[in-house]
């Protein structure tokens, strides 16, 4: 296992995160996985002796189950790795259990430390935008939360461009702990993270994670052009596909990945993960599994590294679309970029 920086931040984390999205199972959470703890465990314990030092969770998985199955899991180990685990999402019928208030926040910081039986959590994720609360009022909550020691670093999912950078902002004008990290769906079949938040990353210093790398189990290679899916996939769960898809473009991809897994003795789900390690500003690939021998191949990502050309290959195939302004300010930046350009 390698380790990398998480964005400007002196944290040291894994290559790859692992993701316990699937521990527990309850409600909308069983259509991702349902495991009982003892096969939560087994996993957990996978990814240690593989090296990774990155757990994430989140409060509202499986309502909270996934955080207490995750943190009897790590017992002692807990101080050897990164925890992180997210609020926002909401947890009972309570009018007030959901959102970044200041009530939310410290509420559902206190029960996720006592969840996950820790007294402190690494990095502290807001899940997604709440639009009725201030952004004030869930920064200076936030931290609040370092000051007490509860929380060591603080992250960010789902956001706008515009959204991160006004965050940092305010943290900055009132001297306030700022976002580190941004946890963000990305993989060879979304893309679209690239036209801002990738740059806004670069600039300011923030370590992209991404999340569903291999896009609900798309790009591990069991659903190819003209052939079922298998039913026990979740992409194969028809209420979980919220992820959308081009499939025309997104079959040619799997057989160029193919086509490049063969080159690498690798599999089509590690070439998928090893061209996220190779994008610029990413920290670290949140992966998730449901049975051992998932884990143990997508471990084996970090064992080798895809060359230039097979990048480039994969680049083209899974360009972005480019909306306005982004296809302006790519053709009027060729002026700067090459004084050959200037036209006399």
């Amino acid at each position: 296992m390698k380790y990398r920086q998480l964005g400007k931040s002196g944290l040291l984390v894994s290559e790859l995160c692992f993701g316990a999205m699937t521990f527990g199972g309850d409600g909308f959470w069983k259509l991702i996985g349902s495991l009982p703890f003892e096969n939560s465990k087994r996993l957990v314990d996978i990814a240690l002796d593989g090296g990774i030092n990155f757990f994430d969770t989140a409060d509202v998985y499986s309502f909270g189950m996934s955080e207490e199955f995750l943190g009897k899991a790590l017992g002692d180990r807990r101080k050897d790795i990164i925890l992180a685990t997210k609020v926002r999402g909401r947890m009972s019928k309570n009018l007030n259990d959901v959102g970044l208030s200041r009530h939310h926040i410290l509420n559902g910081c206190n029960e996720s430390l006592k969840r996950l039986a820790t007294d402190y959590i690494d990095l502290y994720i807001v899940h997604s935008f709440d639009f009725i609360t201030p952004l004030e009022e869930t920064l200076s909550a936030l931290n609040d939360l370092v000051g007490q020691g509860k929380v060591r670093y603080l992250g960010v999912s789902n956001y706008a461009a515009w959204q991160l950078m006004k965050a940092l902002s305010i943290s900055e004008r009132k001297n306030l702990e700022k976002f580190v990290s941004l946890q963000a769906l990305y993989s060879l079949l979304s893309r679209d993270l690239e036209n801002e938040l990738v740059p806004l990353c670069l600039d300011q210093g923030i370590g992209i994670t991404p999340w569903s790398p291999l896009y609900g189990g798309f790009l591990t290679g069991k659903f190819r052009r003209g052939m079922p899916g298998p039913s026990e996939s979740r992409r194969g769960k028809e209420q979980y596909n919220f992820l959308q898809i081009n499939e025309d473009k997104a079959y040619a991809i799997v057989d160029e990945l193919e086509i490049i897994s063969k080159k690498y003795n690798a599999t089509i789900a590690q070439s998928a993960l090893n061209y996220l390690l190779r994008k610029p500003g990413v920290s670290s690939v949140i992966i998730s599994a449901t049975k051992p021998e998932q884990l143990e191949d997508n471990l084996k990502t970090v064992d080798w590294i895809l060359a230039a050309d097979d990048i480039a290959k994969l680049d083209a195939l899974s360009s972005p679309y480019k909306p306005y302004p982004h296809w302006m300010l790519e053709m009027t930046r060729r002026d700067r970029e090459n004084p050959d350009n200037i036209r006399r």
